[in-house]
């Protein structure tokens, strides 16, 4: 939990502290009420029924059966698009649903020529459109060896899990209405090499799209581990540091001021894991200082190489007999991702987590940007930023500054200063901390953390 200030510090004449505003009143408000609803409205029947229709379709795998209505991933990626329309004709048209496709061949994994095809839909704001938070999860699946594209492979767990929690969180959040746009993807080829992840993200840079965060959830439905660990009440947040698109330039001024572990992803981990602390009951979120499980990669990776914010969101403990296995039993044990190795609860509880902190963002004003920082030999921090847009961001109240002991994992202290581009905090000298920057709406709501400089930055 962030702290109150230290008697300590003082804001400087410069930031106009509004005495009226106090957040702990703000708790009951409207929108903080309707996060707690969001959660509470996510469905673990609905979800059982979309992983059984999506185990049902046989196989999922890239290089299956695109004909049939019944069998393949032609089929499963007709039906999800299929679903997503019902949302949105539910919801007067409120979503953008379409197909993107690509047709790749020549790699080890795809060396025939495939159309990879995933389904986006887009949940446009109110006054910031152009303002993106997404969730994903993948369609396809697999058996023991890669490449078979026959056997049956149920992917219950992986990932059927993920895509139907995506449909979970559009079937509620549609319900909203939101300042940022969300965006629900349901991408093909992670199995094959995340093609769909690819495809995706190079026509987000190639649009402009502002996209803010990626949730990649991939396994949200188990709590068995392999060494017989039972656990539904924890999971874990994959936030990878130093964006691999940091120039020489970037790092030089890095290795002087700081940002390794605030990185907009570790920043975004780091939101989520207070939004499952506020809003999901009986549940611990795990940050983990890593881009993915030990030397392998999901489908917020391709995100993180173009330099977006993105995190991968899974169970805390994995049951390898049920992973990437053809079905059968040897010695006992059985072998095979199942219906019988996902516990709906938890994937519910898993996908309330995504919903909350989707709707949160997309409420909140857009990040601080250009946050920048100063006080080397001085004996206070001061801190700018440029304010956000008022057309586009119509609700925002203020801003937040936050600062830590630069060995902690969270945020410790705070203060709100007030709707002004710059805060100066007396007596804290700029060497025992680390900084950062969150836009406040009059809600309460806030957006993530900016750590100061390209280290940290989530764009415009």
């Amino acid at each position: 939990m962030i702290k109150s200030i230290p008697t300590f510090v003082k804001i400087s004449a410069l930031a106009v502290l509004p005495l009226s505003l106090t957040f702990t009143a703000q708790a009951q408000n409207e929108q903080q009420q309707a996060l707690y609803k969001i959660a509470e409205d996510i469905s673990p029947k609905r979800i059982e029924s979309d992983i059984t229709t999506l185990v049902n379709f046989g196989t999922r795998h890239t290089l299956s059966e695109t004909e049939s209505d019944t069998r393949g991933i032609g089929a499963a990626r007709r039906w999800i698009k299929s679903e997503f329309e019902k949302i949105s004709a539910e919801c007067g048209g409120c979503l953008d649903v379409y197909f993107q496709s690509e047709t790749i061949s020549g790699e080890k994994r795809i060396p025939d020529p495939v159309e990879v095809v995933s389904v986006i839909a887009i949940q446009r704001g109110s006054t910031d459109p152009e303002r993106y938070v997404m969730m994903s999860g993948d369609i396809d699946s697999r058996v023991s060896d890669v490449m078979d594209f026959t056997s049956d492979s149920p992917g219950a767990n992986d990932n059927a899990s993920g895509v139907a929690g995506t449909l979970e969180a559009a079937r509620i959040l549609s319900k909203y209405k939101f300042n940022g746009s969300i965006v629900y993807a349901a991408l093909a080829g992670e199995e094959q090499g995340l093609f769909g992840g690819r495809i995706m993200a190079n026509q987000v840079q190639k649009d402009g799209w502002r996209l803010k965060a990626v949730l990649n959830n991939d396994m949200i439905g188990n709590i068995e581990g392999v060494n017989g660990v039972i656990n539904n009440t924890t999971a874990r947040i994959f936030a990878e540091g130093t964006r691999v698109t940091e120039t020489t330039d970037e790092a030089r001024t890095r290795r002087f001021t700081g940002g390794e572990v605030d990185s907009p992803s570790r920043n975004l981990a780091r939101y989520i894991d207070n939004i499952a602390d506020q809003y999901i009951e009986n549940l611990d979120t795990m940050v983990i200082y890593r881009l993915d499980r030990f030397g392998r990669g999901g489908h917020h990776r391709p995100f993180n190489d173009l330099g977006f914010p993105g995190i991968r969101i899974m169970e805390t403990n994995e049951n390898y007999t049920r992973q990437h296995q053809d079905l059968r039993e040897e010695d006992g044990i059985k072998y095979g991702d199942t219906l019988d190795g996902v516990n709906f609860d938890y994937a519910a509880k898993l996908t309330g987590l995504n919903a909350v902190s989707l709707a949160a963002m997309a409420w909140a004003p857009n990040p601080p940007a250009n946050v920048k920082i100063k006080g080397a030999v001085q004996p206070s921090t001061s801190l700018m930023w440029d304010i956000a847009d008022t057309a586009q961001n119509p609700q925002l109240s203020g801003y937040k500054v936050y600062w830590r002991h630069t060995d902690a994992p969270q945020w410790e202290f705070s203060k709100f200063v007030g709707k002004v581009n710059e805060a100066t905090l007396e007596n804290v000298v700029i060497d025992n901390y680390f900084f950062g920057v969150a836009s406040v709406n009059n809600d309460g709501i806030e957006s993530p953390v900016v750590f100061p400089g390209a280290a940290g930055s989530f764009g415009q």
